[in-house]
């Protein structure tokens, strides 16, 4: 029985390692979007910001026409100028208003390296299939894990308790 679980146990961990290192890697490289993307980080200078998170959250409803469910407000620099990124109910694209003049704009496609790393680590290539992909990994790796810890329990168990391993024998 033993066997047969160490096997699966390495069977799971093979098929699991690919897509759980290809998640850690885009995951990595995202959330270095100046790598990526090739920007600079700049100091906001608060004297430059004439715009009001909720007057920027108002642009923003304006620009797309209706209210939007907006998740998140950041204040960044973007092309030396200070700008809100309003995110939320538009999937992976965003509004950009500037925090200077009001004039609000929908955030131009990403280059084709943060739009690699973006489909990478959320599976948006998937389409339809995200939430099954997601959910299949997930249940793999969680037995690739229990399997793990039950050879790991057997393996102190036994030597815990004195009893030599078989010659030959796994564990």
């Amino acid at each position: 029985m033993r066997k047969i679980i160490y096997q699966l146990h390495l069977f799971l961990g093979l098929i699991v390692s690919v897509p759980v290192l290809a998640w850690a890697l885009s995951g990595f490289l995202y959330a270095m979007p100046n790598i990526v993307e090739g920007g600079t980080v700049a100091r906001i200078d608060p004297g430059q910001v004439r715009v009001t998170p909720p007057e920027a959250m108002a642009r923003a409803n304006e620009l797309a026409e209706r209210a939007l469910p907006i998740t998140a407000l950041t204040l960044l620099m973007k092309d030396g100028r200070p700008q809100y990124q309003a995110i939320g109910g538009l999937g992976a694209d965003s509004i950009f208003i500037d925090a200077e003049t009001g004039l609000a704009s929908f955030s131009k496609p990403p280059n084709w390296k943060t739009r690699f790393f973006r489909e990478a680590h959320f599976y948006y290539f998937s389409g339809s299939w995200q939430v099954v992909l997601l959910l299949g990994f997930s249940a793999l790796a969680a037995l690739s894990a229990l399997s793990g810890i039950y050879l790991n329990f057997v393996y102190w168990r036994r030597r815990l308790s004195g009893a030599a391993p078989k010659r030959g024998a796994i564990g």
